[in-house]
């Protein structure tokens, strides 16, 4: 599993027209599923994008974790993070999971972040045209790949 996780001040996802998860301070964490991904890449993304210390303490440092300042989180999936560009122009989305792989690994995902977390995700839908907007703060982007285990 890949994401992108990203510090915010505030963070939105609409569904035609309609706004279907919204944050304040927190993190959006873009999702995305890779064909052969297990229950345990879902587990330790999870775990791992819980526990970022990349909230500032009382001297500003980045020292603090979600559950740690009380945050929120907004979770999006997001194929397109499977991108591959290797070859021409045009990306391949080849490795990105079919549906019936990804969905149960998406949901396992949510519902353990919002375990580490502290409290449940808001969340886009799944495979929808999403349009998303969000303050980034710092601005603070991570880029995690579950096999890469970093």
């Amino acid at each position: 599993m890949r994401s992108v996780v990203q510090r915010v001040s505030e963070a939105a996802v609409t569904v035609d027209g309609a706004t279907v998860g919204r944050i304040g301070a927190g993190l959006l964490v873009l999702v995305g599923v890779e064909q052969g991904d297990a229950p345990a890449d879902a587990e330790w993304l999870a775990t791992k994008i819980a526990a970022l210390r990349i909230f500032g303490d009382e001297q500003g440092k980045m020292n603090r974790c979600i559950r740690d300042v009380g945050g929120e989180t907004l979770v999006v999936s997001q194929f397109t993070l499977l991108a591959e560009t290797a070859r021409g122009t045009r990306p391949s989305f080849i490795r990105a999971a079919r549906p019936e792989e990804a969905v149960p690994l998406y949901e396992r995902f949510v519902g353990a972040l919002g375990v580490a977390a502290g409290r449940p995700p808001q969340r886009g839908v799944f495979a929808a045209d999403m349009q998303v907007a969000l303050v980034n703060d710092g601005p603070v982007t991570i880029w995690i790949d579950s096999r890469r285990r970093e």
